[in-house]
């Protein structure tokens, strides 16, 4: 079956110009969003991902729970069934544990650990943080609307 199109460069030409006005919408959402995420800057450091260890399930949640309440983090994963070996008091444990993964602002790693510290069943509560060098822009945007200053 034939196009009517002419042969040869014309026909290259007319392909080629007809490709690209059915390609334009696709490149252009496909450029709007390499270049919205690009164009958003992010100071390192701002933002922080913070762990605890908790003894179960249910102390996970709840503290999950309060720390995502009280605008600490905006998400708090919970990860179940981790294994921890430790020294306490001159002696090696082994322990079935449940691991928090909690993000928010760095300005707020302090009040997070005090509000673990309270609340939390440990006599010492593990409470760590780590500056986030990167990320998706758009995501850690989310944690800053979330969690205000």
């Amino acid at each position: 079956m034939q196009l009517g199109l002419p042969s040869g460069p014309v026909r290259t030409v007319v392909l080629t110009v007809l490709l690209s006005v059915l390609m334009l919408p696709l490149l252009r959402i496909v450029g709007l969003r390499a270049f919205s995420m690009a164009s958003e800057t992010y100071t390192s450091g701002t933002h922080s991902a913070a762990f605890v260890t908790c003894p179960n399930e249910q102390v996970a949640k709840d503290l999950a729970r309060g720390i995502v309440e009280r605008k600490l983090a905006a998400c708090v994963n919970i990860v179940p069934k981790i294994t921890s070996v430790y020294e306490w008091k001159g002696k090696i444990e082994e322990d079935s544990e449940v691991l928090l993964m909690i993000k928010t602002r760095s300005s707020k790693v302090s009040a997070l650990a005090n509000y673990v510290r309270s609340n939390h069943p440990y006599e010492v509560a593990e409470v760590i943080s780590m500056p986030i060098d990167q990320g998706n822009p758009p995501y850690l945007k989310w944690i800053s609307d979330t969690v205000p200053e």
